[in-house]
């Protein structure tokens, strides 16, 4: 049985209709949600002797307080890793089945990423996962999306602005870039990635974020 219903509930333009098996897009949830799981950020910081990042700073498992840790490397692991979970998830699902099983799998990757389950769904904020689906999905968006971060970042020196800005334009450059099946998955990623970051705007509004860099 397929869930081809799913899909011609919506418009084809803003997501692909889903035609593949109910079994591979459900394998492709969960593959997409273990590898989202799994915690880089700690297993980098344990690795290289910073102590439990859950601690440190935020208190965050990204990548983002790994580097407040003052270790690039393993900030730039963690980053790494975690972008490529959510890319390799997509990939995977991709070639087991399709484009709807794709999204799945990176959308289930996200959801993993920040509420895994063997931390308590206490979990990270997503970005880099984000951003790791977004260029496996379709580079050329994934390109921007990535180009957008560096620019807000490089300006305003926030990680977290860079990011609710990135997650806003996600849809649109899908869109203009050919690959307006994936819009409605977009706008759900703008949807988690805002919700991840509700303190965070409220720091911002209130001038008390840490800027990119400071440790915790």
């Amino acid at each position: 049985m397929a869930l081809g219903w799913l899909g011609n509930a919506f418009s084809p333009t803003i997501m692909p209709p889903f035609e593949s098996a109910t079994s591979l897009l459900l394998l492709s949830a969960a593959l997409g949600y273990i590898l989202g799981s799994i915690p880089f950020g700690i297993v980098f910081a344990r690795a290289f002797g910073l102590g439990d990042l859950r601690k440190i700073g935020s208190g965050n498992i990204g990548a983002t307080n790994v580097l407040r840790t003052g270790n690039r490397l393993a900030a730039a692991l963690t980053l790494i890793f975690d972008a490529g979970k959510a890319g390799f998830a997509v990939l995977i699902a991709r070639m087991l089945a399709g484009e709807d099983a794709a999204q799945i799998a990176g959308l289930a990757a996200c959801f993993g990423h920040c509420f895994p389950g063997w931390l308590g769904f206490k979990g990270g904020k997503g970005v880099a996962t984000f951003i790791g689906l977004m260029l496996a999905l379709h580079w050329p968006a994934g390109l921007a999306t990535c180009a957008t971060w560096l620019a807000v970042a490089a300006i305003f020196r926030y990680s977290s602005l860079s990011a609710l800005v990135a997650a806003l334009l996600a849809p649109v450059w899908l869109a203009i870039t050919g690959y307006a099946a994936a819009v409605a998955l977009g706008l759900a990623l703008t949807l988690l990635i805002f919700a991840r970051h509700s303190e965070n705007t409220r720091r911002l509004l209130g001038g008390t974020e840490p800027k990119i860099g400071k440790k915790g």
